[in-house]
């Protein structure tokens, strides 16, 4: 445990720690990203999912919503009991059996079991790494850390992706996850195990800078949970349209997840083509948060939510509508410039309205709410499919909701006027 007088915030400070906790966020964006395209292809290929199965398919990713969801809601306050290293460590852990289940599964129940240890793992891991980051780093930066953080973590899942569906066309597709899977999470094991640093003392000094500030000079209480939970959820107008817009922006990745590789192997690309042009989607994603992360801190928050998600509208209701490799890779990169205009901001709007006491769990009621969205989403698109049978209503269904999420966000934040602050 490092000393009072060894803990400084910022990035070129704790520049070791923080490329440490990057390659950790990568190493599971890979984990996750590897079930990208190769699970949905085996639905059909291996357990004998009818292509009009659209609930059975759409099952997993919402096992896997609800278990990321409620695990995010309680690793804020468990971090700041039991420290973030010890949480990654132990998502690490829950990840072994993924591309087990998956390997020996004999049917889709054991795909939907995989999906629960993945949900452990994603939840502890991604908000521990996060977490991290966020107590190591300067207030100010709280954007450039978000965009940092979500470039490293959804690049890999595009490259995993398109990795995965590589090796699946030489080896197989369970021999494919159970190698890359092993492989990626021992690493991160590893990794958590010898290098990564428990976090919580800069968190204390965060708190204790910003009791300064405020000339604060009794000790911080954290709000109980059910209180802060009322608060975020149904109180603070600000965070409650931000929850809301992390819930529906989750509508889009689990579209991606669910619907685009069935849509794309429907039109004839195989799953190697459709791997490539579900990666642009990850890639661009990824890679563009190093430049809206940062820009949201200077720009402020509003304006770059709002427009990602008309710009994810956009692509997603003019998906099915092209016919051609090059215009679905074009609407792809589109819907992953969009994801990385809105998603860092989220976090960091998410952050700039929470004292530094309580950031933790409110981040991680937000991140419930964000990943929850997965589940509502997957439920509600299987329903839109099974009912019109057909994989293109979603994509309708999807772009008018982030239509009026955005509205809402536009309508929310706009006053009092909200910019990134240095809380």
């Amino acid at each position: 445990m490092p000393s009072h007088n060894q803990v400084q915030h910022g990035i070129r400070a704790n520049l070791l720690q923080m490329l440490q906790q990057l390659v950790q966020v990568f190493l599971v964006g890979l984990t996750i990203g590897m079930t990208r395209t190769v699970v949905p292809g085996l639905a059909e290929t291996e357990f004998g999912l009818a292509k009009q199965a659209f609930l059975s398919l759409s099952l997993f990713v919402v096992i896997f919503g609800l278990v990321k969801a409620a695990i995010n809601l309680l690793a804020g306050h468990m971090s700041d009991q039991y420290g973030r290293r010890r949480l990654l460590i132990a998502g690490w852990l829950f990840a072994i059996p993924v591309p087990l289940l998956i390997f020996y599964a004999q049917s889709w129940w054991w795909i939907i079991w995989a999906m629960v240890f993945l949900g452990i793992n994603q939840g502890l891991c991604w908000s521990m790494a996060l977490n991290s980051k966020l107590d190591l780093a300067h207030a100010h930066q709280k954007g450039l850390v978000n965009g940092f953080n979500e470039f490293s973590g959804y690049a890999a899942v595009g490259i995993a992706g398109w990795a995965t569906a590589a090796l699946a066309e030489h080896y197989g597709p369970r021999e494919a996850i159970l190698g890359f899977g092993l492989i990626v999470i021992g690493l991160g094991l590893l990794l958590a195990l010898w290098k990564v640093v428990d976090t919580r003392p800069w968190a204390r000094l965060h708190q204790q800078n910003h009791q300064d500030t405020l000339k604060e000079t009794t000790s911080p209480k954290t709000l109980p949970f059910k209180t802060m939970m009322i608060f975020a959820s149904l109180k603070q107008p600000q965070l409650v349209a931000l929850n809301q817009a992390g819930l529906v922006e989750k509508f889009i990745d689990a579209l991606v997840w669910i619907f685009m590789p069935v849509y794309l192997l429907n039109q004839a690309q195989s799953l190697v083509q459709a791997s490539a042009i579900i990666a642009i989607y990850g890639v661009v994603w990824g890679a563009s948060q190093l430049i809206t992360g940062p820009l949201s801190d200077q720009w402020g928050r509003r304006g770059l939510i709002v427009g990602g998600f008309w710009l994810c509208a956009f692509a997603s209701l003019g998906f099915v509508w092209v016919e051609t490799p090059l215009a679905w890779s074009m609407l792809a990169a589109m819907m992953g410039f969009g994801m990385a205009m809105l998603y860092p901001t989220l976090g960091a709007a998410v952050a700039d309205v929470s004292e530094p006491k309580s950031r933790a769990g409110i981040l991680g009621i937000y991140r419930f709410w964000r990943d929850f969205g997965y589940a509502i989403g997957a439920l509600l698109m299987g329903g839109i499919a099974f009912y019109t049978e057909s994989v293109i209503w979603p994509f309708y269904f999807v772009g008018t909701m982030m239509l009026l999420s955005g509205l809402w966000v536009f309508i929310a934040l706009k006053k009092p006027p909200y910019t990134a602050t240095s809380s």
